[in-house]
């Protein structure tokens, strides 16, 4: 009985979470501008943070993109819808995590060189 109230739950709090559109949240990152500040695989920059791995809800990030607390200008609804947005946070979960140091061939090389 509590395995099904588990899985009952379970099931529920997915069909919460609001379905994107990993194409089309592709093309907004790019038309919006996204990728200027956080780069194309999402890595972060000068100017924006990392997304990947991406912390928030889908939710979380629609609140943080209409009303960003730092210099990042606000996104409202008459530039992208919230199904937008939750097209583009499907784009960015769909993102792989950048590699560890020690997984990188390259650094390792170089931190050896030292």
């Amino acid at each position: 009985m509590n395995k099904i109230i588990v899985s009952l739950a379970a099931v529920s709090m997915i069909a919460a979470q609001p379905a994107g559109n990993v194409a089309n949240g592709k093309v907004l990152f790019i038309k919006i501008g996204c990728y200027q500040c956080h780069g194309y695989a999402g890595q972060g920059g000068r100017a924006g943070a990392s997304l990947v791995p991406m912390a928030f809800k889908a939710q979380d990030l629609i609140r943080y993109v209409r009303r960003p607390p730092g210099e990042m200008p606000a996104y409202t609804e008459k530039v992208v819808s919230d199904q937008e947005l939750t097209d583009v946070y499907a784009y960015i979960k769909s993102l792989p995590s950048p590699k560890a140091v020690k997984d990188i061939p390259l650094l390792n090389d170089m931190r050896e060189r030292r």
